[in-house]
């Protein structure tokens, strides 16, 4: 077998393997020096594979398939600048805990350190960010144990748990291109089994854990169920603990959780409430998953308020270092444990559950509701909270909705009534606005039949920010619709500290209003675009951009300096309404 024959093998061999543990997509972002494992991904029919120009696009877009899949998926890229345009997915992934596998082609031991073209350090480049780091060598000699090795690990060490990014830097020689066929594929397990399997389970509460527990809810009538993203349960699960506890549930959205009738949904504006944040201040919480994403209660969770984190991967998810425990294990399987232990406690009757501090909660929440819905819609202008209050509502079920860093994901807490049937997927681990439009696309492109629209709330500034991922999106085959929320610049600031500052200063550094026609920068790329007039337009908008198919963009003018009396106004009218 000749040099560029076993090279050729190699990129076959850990293709093939890939598959073989689960891998379904990958996203490569055009190169030379990663030609053999490029041509081994296309020529491979198990896997999608989908270009980008931009490397950044690509590896968001992998990642947005692995996020909504649970599927490990390839990121593959060359050498240079373009293995350092992976890293924000990277960091998202590892905090995030997304199953990515990151191939970043290199140029060989010999031509390192010498002035060669494209090359820098790509030695553990992304540092401590990665599940698992492999420099895997240049294809020497024929070795498809080691091959078959490597790949079946990297899908396995992405896949966790946790789960998280790997990051294969796989040096590759001159001839890039294989003659013919280019290399034969050793034949691997039988059966189509991957190399090594690896088996994994919940991690399991023990025991003593489990009485503790069930004994301290049971004690602390005045408790809370929290829950963040990540949270690692189903909604019937928390909802079935709640209901044996008789807590209420204060979840994020995009936790997958704010369902049932015990979820408050208006927390955020109840807490700015100092009377009502007073008078609900709880004995005990039991928090899953991330912090919520709003200020306002995660700082009225303080170290005063004994919470029980609960996290499988021992992180310690608590920025404001309030935790007074952590228990290590599956959330779902603990809340269920717990609500076996308290039902068998419980009487038959379901009234008797209802106890006066839940009923308290249930009363703040219905007033609440009322009021912030009465404002919403008083009138008919646009409004971001009424979009994210909107589009929640309206989706069918199976939907996904995938909704942006900033203001849409704080929004989405703020107003979004409970609801079940969606399935909420966001970039949270960093909170940046890195890569919407194309975590999106990768959402859709490993939708299977039978599934919801894939739905994207975001701000302008977070889509122009990836406007790379635009380009050729008409043409992927994918069904997925944009929502983009227009006001201008960066709405965030306008409530924070900076936009007292003086008005140039502030919307020279802070407002940047960015002067663009997005309904003609999707015309660019053969994208259809609708600007609705009046907020009773969206779900229409929506609905029919969703019936259109193909990759549509539904765009909601706002004003920024309206957007935050609008909100501080919301807060009033509940405050209000609750005396």
């Amino acid at each position: 077998m000749t040099d560029d024959d076993v090279q050729a093998s190699f990129a076959r061999t850990l293709v093939d393997e890939w598959a073989r543990s689960g891998v379904r997509l990958a996203a490569i972002a055009p190169g030379s020096r990663s030609t053999p494992l490029a041509l081994a991904l296309a020529a491979d029919p198990r896997i999608r594979v989908e270009v980008f120009l931009d490397e950044r696009s690509a590896a968001f877009f992998a990642l947005g398939g692995a996020r909504a899949s649970g599927r490990p998926t390839v990121a593959l890229c060359t050498s240079g600048t373009a293995a350092a345009n992976f890293h924000p997915a990277v960091l998202e992934a590892w905090h995030g805990r997304v199953p990515l596998v990151v191939a970043t082609a290199d140029r060989p031991p010999e031509l390192r350190d010498t002035g060669a073209g494209q090359a820098a350090d790509q030695i553990k480049l992304y540092g401590d960010s990665v599940r698992w780091f492999c420099e895997v060598g240049p294809a020497d000699v024929a070795d498809p144990t080691y091959w078959r090795s490597v790949a079946a690990r990297s899908a396995a060490e992405a896949a966790g748990p946790p789960a998280g990014p790997v990051h294969l830097n796989l040096a590759f020689r001159e001839p890039l291109v294989p003659p013919g066929e280019g290399g034969a594929v050793d034949a691997g397990r039988p059966d189509g089994r991957p190399w090594v399997t690896t088996s994994t389970g919940p991690v399991l509460p023990r025991p003593d854990l489990v009485e503790r527990l069930a004994a301290a809810v049971a004690a602390t009538p005045r408790g809370l169920v929290v829950a963040g993203w990540g949270a690692g349960a189903s909604p019937a699960v928390v909802e079935r603990f709640a209901a044996a506890a008789g807590w209420p549930v204060l979840a994020d959205p995009i936790s997958g959780v704010r369902s049932g009738p015990h979820a408050i949904s208006t927390y955020d504006a109840l807490l700015r409430v100092p009377e009502v944040a007073d008078r609900l201040r709880p004995a005990l919480v039991l928090h899953v998953g991330a912090p919520l994403t709003g200020k306002v209660a995660t700082a009225w969770l303080g170290a005063d308020v004994p919470r029980v984190l609960v996290d499988p991967d021992r992180a310690w998810l608590d920025p404001h270092r309030a935790a007074s425990e952590r228990v290590v294990a599956d959330a779902g399987a603990l809340l269920e444990t717990l609500a076996e232990r308290l039902e068998a406690s419980l009487p038959p009757d379901p009234p008797a559950r209802r106890s006066p501090w839940l009923e308290s909660w249930l009363a703040a929440e219905g007033a609440a509701r009322v009021a912030l819905d009465g404002w919403l819609d008083h009138d008919d202008v646009p409004s971001e909270a009424r979009a994210a209050r909107d589009l929640v509502g309206c989706l069918p079920d199976g939907a996904s909705l995938v909704v942006g860093s900033s203001m849409p994901v704080r929004d989405v807490e703020s107003f979004a009534r409970p609801r079940v049937g969606v399935r909420f997927h966001s970039n949270r681990g960093v909170n940046g606005i890195d890569g919407f439009v194309s975590t999106v696309l990768g959402v859709a492109a490993v939708a299977e039949e039978g599934d919801g629209p894939v739905v994207g709330l975001c701000g302008d500034l977070t889509f122009l920010h990836d406007a790379g991922g635009l380009v050729e999106a008409a043409r992927r085959g994918v069904d997925a619709v944009l929502v983009v929320i227009d006001n201008r610049g960066g709405g965030i600031f306008s409530f924070l500290p900076q936009a007292a500052l003086p008005e140039a200063r502030f919307e020279a550094l802070w407002g940047t209003p960015h002067h663009l026609d997005l309904v003609a920068l999707c015309a660019v790329h053969g994208i259809p675009a609708v600007r609705i007039g009046w907020a009773s337009d969206l779900v229409r908008a929506v609905t029919a951009a969703i019936a259109g198919g193909g990759v549509r963009v539904v765009i909601v003018p706002t004003e920024r300096g309206a957007n935050v009396a609008h909100h501080r106004r919301a807060h009033r009218v509940v405050a209000e309404a609750l005396g």
